[in-house]
């Protein structure tokens, strides 16, 4: 449910662009599952053996010390988080609001304005009840698999009417320009892009029913396949519909494709868009929040981030603190520019977190794993993020730079707020006035167990 979101119906024009062929950019698809299935490998390893909610970011806590984690944890609440749910949620207005406005790009207000109501209706989901926040990702998931399964049905009708002209060896890897390794490194990023949300399931480990035995490592080896298949097989029906040139032209892929082939039902396709959108905002604020949480139990971010409703079991405080952190990036940010930043970002921390894979095996050899990969598999995860990032700095050098300029901000911040102890007392008194104040206005107390232990999800 997080992994579909907006990726699949943005990523194929860039991952199209780079490629430079119909056949290299399906192969680039399914290189990108594979990928992601190696990651997910991996992040299985690290979830069943570090049984903690947070993800990279505990993991690399664990590993690599207090500071490599605050890095993490502070380029992913400062920029990552709440840049993506940003976009997602504009992503999710502009689809809803296009039928209002057919001819033109909806409204800068009326689009902002309806993707804050958006963030704030499903943080208060996400407040209430962790069970309802679970159904919701549920229902939306199954929504958006049938949108997507409708695509793939239609483009198979195509293929066997004789319309796949595009999908012939001959046609497929004609080259209309001769793509360089950096224009394969961008591909690769373009489609790595709608697989992105592979590790959010470590996020809330500490949520899941038997994580060790079962539901980790199940829910892992059958999405990554899943989705794999879904996206490969929607770019094929994408392909039977439209020639290349097409879809390059086209800036909603899937609307393009609806209008073309589904005639009085090409409604569906915005619909979808927006079910889709509205499920992924859902997951990042579900998985973001547990983020704070974990940071705040580690004494990484206020306490007060670290408590839960005494009744919901949810963490009121954490969500809160990402739905602001996002509006606040709507309102002040270009939030296509910071992307690029983030997807630079994003891959740093799961290149570092798999690195800590190796490490910990060279630290702890004893310590319990209930699945243990071959070596091979993170060696070569390791050597496609070091293909990717490499090329990208050599591409685009400014967005890497301002990447690492925003980890690095973190580096004062960790002395001055985690590091230094010895705080003089008009500064404890604060933090612990505005704690006090926090509790009484979410109602919320310091966990006992790990986050919604009376309410799993």
């Amino acid at each position: 449910g997080n992994i579909i979101g907006s990726g699949i119906f943005i990523s194929p024009k860039g991952v199209l662009e780079h490629s430079g062929s119909v056949g290299l950019a399906l192969i680039i698809w399914v290189l990108g599952g594979g990928v992601a299935a190696l990651g997910s490998l991996c992040y299985a390893e690290l979830g069943v053996t570090i049984p903690k909610s947070g993800g990279d970011y505990s993991y690399v806590t664990e590993i690599f010390g207090g500071l490599a984690g605050f890095l993490l944890l502070w380029s992913a609440v400062l920029i990552m988080y709440p840049t993506s749910l940003a976009v997602i949620s504009l992503t999710f207005s502009n689809y809803v609001l296009q039928p209002v406005f057919p001819n033109c790009i909806p409204p800068y207000n009326a689009s902002r304005i309806l993707s804050m109501v958006c963030l704030l209706l499903l943080t208060w989901v996400n407040s209430s009840s962790v069970r309802w926040a679970t159904r919701i990702q549920d229902i939306f998931t199954a929504g958006k698999l049938l949108a997507l399964a409708l695509i793939i049905i239609v483009g198979f009708i195509q293929i066997f009417k004789g319309n796949y002209e595009e999908l012939t060896p001959s046609n497929a890897f004609n080259f209309w320009m001769t793509p360089s390794v950096g224009h394969l490194a961008l591909a690769f990023l373009q489609g790595s892009f709608a697989f992105s949300g592979w590790n959010f399931l470590n996020y809330v480990t500490e949520e899941l029913v038997d994580p060790r035995r079962q539901n980790l490592p199940r829910a892992i080896f059958i999405s990554i396949p899943l989705v794999t298949f879904v996206y490969t097989f929607t770019n094929i029906a994408y392909f039977t519909a439209m020639s290349p040139q097409e879809l390059l032209s086209s800036n909603a892929v899937a609307v393009t494709f609806g209008e073309k082939l589904l005639g009085y039902f090409s409604w569906v396709m915005p619909v979808s868009v927006a079910l889709s959108t509205f499920g992924g905002i859902n997951g990042y604020l579900f998985t973001s929040s547990r983020l704070c949480f974990s940071g705040a139990r580690e004494g990484h971010l206020p306490s007060l981030l670290a408590m839960i409703h005494v009744k919901h079991c949810t963490p009121i405080p954490a969500l809160l603190v990402c739905c602001l952190a996002t509006l606040i990036i709507m309102l002040v940010g270009d939030t296509y520019t910071l992307i690029n930043y983030v997807s630079f970002i994003n891959y740093l921390c799961y290149g570092v977190t798999i690195i800590g894979l190796i490490v910990l095996r060279w630290k702890k050899p004893k310590i319990f794993r209930p699945i243990k990969v071959n070596l091979l598999v993170p060696i070569t995860y390791l050597a496609f993020w070091a293909f990717l990032l490499i090329f990208s700095l050599y591409s685009e050098p400014v967005v890497c730079g301002v990447g690492l300029i925003i980890i690095l901000t973190g580096v004062p911040v960790f002395f001055l707020g985690v590091y230094w102890r010895n705080k003089p007392k008009c500064v404890n008194k604060l933090i612990e006035s505005m704690t006090c104040w926090g509790q009484k206005l979410c109602f919320v107390v310091y966990p006992q167990g790990g986050v919604a232990e009376e309410e799993e999800a």
